[in-house]
């Protein structure tokens, strides 16, 4: 296994891991070969969701890495987005392009190599441009969404591709030969930290069904007190029966507390990411979340003075419930792209004391910002000022941020949270209520 940067195996749930028919046979032997054994995509969750990557193309022995080269191989992927595509384009053929390699090495695993260099192994390592338009893991599927289970990730091998020589000179025997033939995907895609997500299912006390995802950190201690991050997902990405897991996959907030790259700080969290069925009221659905939190805690090893919430759009409903109902359950919330909390929502807020920081995009064309994200700061920060609070105390205690179109690198300027969490100073401050 490789030295640097493992992955974890498909396990948990089937986020992307159920298996496809390859588009093309496993094509010809070569000399001493037998040709592409499998072709398994790698994905991560960047900040507009899930995508793939990465391929690792399994061969039947040692590669020679000297013959490889970026021209090696073709990647396409469907351009089809759930955020501005409909579904149909998911399987059209004229919607599709190649993907940027950006490098190509041999590992001995389906692995990614940090320094980007060939360790001996049967597997080659495609890396691919990941703000490439192509190659999203989450569809629509009616108001919900769900990470697509045939990917249609396709690799063509232009150019030879050949074993290490025996005596370490030359290219070594064919083991599969240059073609214009189009693989599929055969095996289940290793999808990068959401494959070391737990999910599992909570019945509450009234028979709600409340599948969840958590994660704990590495080398998780129960001796020791970890902060707690909620999120609190947005409504497609609530549990319609058939989707169970996408609120790991389809946004970056489950998955970015893992990552000191995404929060600027080595300090582990635990994340808890319950997928209500967006059923009923925001404050029955804040209810039966409330009830789930209480369990894990019970359960786990959670620092109660630093819990916190992040939601993303309608996640923001339950938030500004269990603000209310439940005040000072939250020691910190961040709101991206939300609905407005209510002036009676604000003032309760304000009691508690509970610091909030609300972003929106100025272009959101789903929840105007006028009346969403300017408003709940306004009522809130106003509420602080009724109470007796300064400027300064209230702006510590209720913050705001507003993003330009220019600010998101996709054109969904509803998902706030995509420029949100590539901004660390957010994510650190929640951390340090």
């Amino acid at each position: 296994m490789s030295k640097r940067t493992s992955l974890a195996g498909a396990t948990a749930i089937a986020l992307a891991t159920v298996l496809i028919a390859p588009s093309g046979a496993a094509g010809a032997p070569g000399e001493g070969g037998d040709g592409i054994r499998n072709v398994i995509p790698i994905t991560e969750v960047l900040a507009f969701g899930q995508k793939v990557t990465a391929v690792a193309v399994e061969y039947s022995s040692t590669v020679n890495p000297r013959d490889l080269s970026r021209d090696t191989f073709t990647v396409s992927d469907s351009l089809y987005n759930f955020r501005f595509n409909p579904v149909s384009d998911l399987t059209d053929p004229t919607k599709r392009a190649n993907r940027t390699i950006t490098a190509v090495y041999t590992n001995d695993a389906p692995a990614l190599e940090a320094d980007k260099k060939s360790d001996p192994g049967k597997y080659v390592i495609i890396e691919l441009d990941p703000k490439d338009p192509g190659g999203n893991t989450v569809m629509a599927d009616g108001r919900h969404v769900k990470v697509i289970a045939d990917l249609q990730t396709r690799v063509v091998q232009e150019k030879a591709v050949h074993a290490q020589p025996g005596n370490g000179q030359g290219h070594g025997p064919t083991l599969a030969p240059g073609s214009t033939e189009e693989r599929g995907v055969t095996q289940p895609a290793i999808n990068l930290l959401a494959d070391d997500f737990v999910y599992k299912r909570y019945t509450s006390t009234n028979g709600t069904l409340l599948p969840y995802a958590y994660h704990l950190p590495d080398g998780y201690d129960p001796a020791k007190k970890y902060p707690l991050v909620v999120i609190l997902p947005g409504h497609g990405m609530g549990y319609n029966g058939s989707n169970e897991g996408v609120q790991v996959a389809a946004d970056i907030p489950a998955t970015a507390w893992q990552q000191e790259k995404w929060t600027g700080t080595k300090e582990r969290v635990i994340v808890l990411a319950p997928q209500n069925q967006r059923i009923g009221t925001p404050d029955a659905q804040a209810a039966v979340m409330i009830e789930l939190l209480n369990k894990f805690i019970s359960e786990f090893s959670v620092d109660q003075d630093r819990i916190y919430n992040s939601t993303v759009s309608y996640g923001s409903t339950l938030a500004w419930s269990a603000l209310t109902s439940h005040p000072g359950l939250f020691d910190g919330s961040l709101i991206t792209g939300g609905f407005g909390a209510s002036e009676a929502q604000a003032a309760t807020i304000a009691n508690s004391g509970s610091p909030v920081w609300i972003t929106h995009g100025t272009g959101d064309h789903l929840l105007n910002v006028i009346t969403t994200g300017q408003a709940s700061y306004n009522r809130i920060w106003n509420a602080y000022i009724a109470l007796g609070k300064t400027p300064a105390q209230s702006n510590a205690l209720v913050k705001y941020t507003e993003y330009a179109d220019s600010a998101f690198y996709e054109p969904d300027r509803h998902l706030a949270a995509a420029p949100t969490y590539e901004d660390k100073t957010i994510l650190r401050w929640l951390l340090s209520q």
